[in-house]
């Protein structure tokens, strides 16, 4: 390719490490519909003739079935997808296939090439998270009255239901979707036109070009387009949060799956064993989900510190733009998937849940908004006079609602039995009406509207 300006070929480090075509073969599919739409309008716009312009199109189609069936050949000579699948198509057409470079750079080629990769990235993502949504609101309806212990600082707190806990979750998910979306949104610009950073002469029509590969429009402008990355940064950001997002649900099975919680089972579809330990269950995809998100951000970390000092136009360092998208990508995909399977199979102890959600002390504050709402006392004063019921509580080994009503009134004369209708953690959930609370009208609520609000 560069014989009319190099006499001497490359050595074999440089041909090694000046290659691309090891990972940037992935994007063939988006390579050759590029090339079908720029050669379309090539020949629309008279710029090469509409027999050539067939002939092209036609060998593009083979190339592209070529491909599909065997594979994509590695020759580090040919550099990268592009000039490999150029050289394919010469040795179909012959030296009309050097028409196709008309107008264009790989600058702009590969531009449009990975923002075309990205978009169907995003788009198998985004159907991946609907699956992982689904999973979630048909659990938490089946667990919308489910009681378990709610938690700050992984300490005993208030009773929440497991529907409610779960459609925490759900909300996560749903703001991932929607930094997917924007993302995609922003990014459907086409780059091709810009040539290799300054436009062209020919007269393109980059609008057809921008239509015929799904963008909105094309690029605004030809320096940009061909240097921006944006989009991928934009694609490894949203995966970044949806992974600490997915991190934390396999976090929270991990710890629900371990003997002293016992708050689920997982199936063996998404257990191991040990080697030596015959009893032993193991929740590795979850731990494997948690590690994942660690290996994403780097992958985010890694394309932000190739990108943050170039000057514009194109540097031959945005060739690794595509490594950590690429990997982020896949690792992405496997954490959807794997929660989604564990979400979807898992065998809640809702039994074992309640047991914990009335052992610690958990409706101590529906003691002191009684006391709050009931006897009109001052919250911080309630908050002193319950933290003397939860103690004396612990001292006598019996939960807050097995107190007697005298040692209530032990502590204060304002407290009566009434009291006791808030002590239950039933009661207590059921008392939590206000918008986004844990009572099972709200969480069949928020279930319905999630459900409404995704078309179903």
């Amino acid at each position: 390719m560069w014989g009319g300006r190099f006499a001497e070929g490359p050595s074999a480090v440089m041909r090694e490490i000046n290659a691309s075509i090891p990972f940037d073969k992935r994007m063939w599919r988006q390579d050759i519909a590029g090339s079908r739409a720029h050669v379309a309008m090539l020949g629309k716009q008279g710029i090469v003739s509409a027999a050539d312009a067939a002939t092209i199109s036609d060998g593009l189609d083979a190339v592209a079935t070529d491909y599909e069936a065997n594979g994509v050949p590695e020759d580090l000579a040919l550099e990268d997808i592009h000039m490999l699948t150029e050289s394919r198509l010469a040795d179909r057409i012959g030296p009309v296939a050097g028409r196709l470079h008309t107008a264009r750079s790989r600058n702009d080629q590969v531009a449009t090439d990975f923002r075309l990769w990205v978009r169907d990235a995003i788009d198998q993502v985004l159907a991946a998270l609907a699956a992982l949504q689904d999973a979630l609101l048909a659990r938490a309806a089946e667990h919308a009255d489910s009681v378990m212990p709610g938690f700050t600082h992984l300490q005993s707190a208030q009773p929440v239901t497991l529907g409610h806990h779960l459609m925490a979750y759900y909300e996560m998910v749903a703001r991932d979707v929607s930094r997917f979306a924007d993302a995609r949104s922003r990014m459907n610009l086409c780059p091709l036109g810009s040539a290799a950073l300054a436009g062209t002469g020919f007269p393109l029509d980059r609008d057809a070009t921008a239509a015929a590969l799904g963008f909105d429009a094309p690029t605004r402008n030809s320096l940009d387009a061909v240097s921006d990355r944006d989009f991928a940064l934009d694609y490894l950001m949203a995966a970044a949060q949806c992974s600490l997002h997915l991190s934390r649900l396999a976090e929270e099975f991990v710890i629900w799956a371990s003997q002293p919680f016992g708050f689920v089972k997982l199936s063996d579809q998404w257990s191991t064993g040990s080697s030596i330990m015959p009893q032993k269950r193991n929740p590795d995809a979850a731990e494997l989900v948690r590690g994942h998100s660690g290996r994403i951000v780097g992958c985010l970390t890694a394309l932000m510190i190739t990108m943050k000092g170039l000057p514009l136009a194109y540097s031959k360092d945005m060739q690794d733009d595509k490594p950590p998208v690429f990997e982020a990508h896949d690792l992405i995909g496997l954490s959807i998937a794997a929660m989604t399977g564990m979400v979807e199979s898992a065998s809640f102890r809702t039994d074992r849940m309640r047991a914990l959600a009335e052992s610690g002390f958990a409706t101590a504050t529906d003691l002191a908004d009684w006391l709050v709402r009931e006897g009109g006392i001052p919250f911080r004063d309630a908050h002193h006079i319950t933290g003397r019921a939860v103690a004396a509580a612990e001292a006598k080994g019996v939960r807050l609602d097995q107190l007697d009503l005298a040692d209530l009134k032990a502590i204060d004369e304002r407290i009566d039995a009434r009291a006791f209708d808030v002590l239950s953690v039933d009661a207590s959930v059921a008392s939590r009406t206000s918008f986004g609370g844990t009572a099972p009208v709200r969480v069949r609520e928020a279930i319905a509207a999630a459900r409404a609000a995704r078309g179903e």
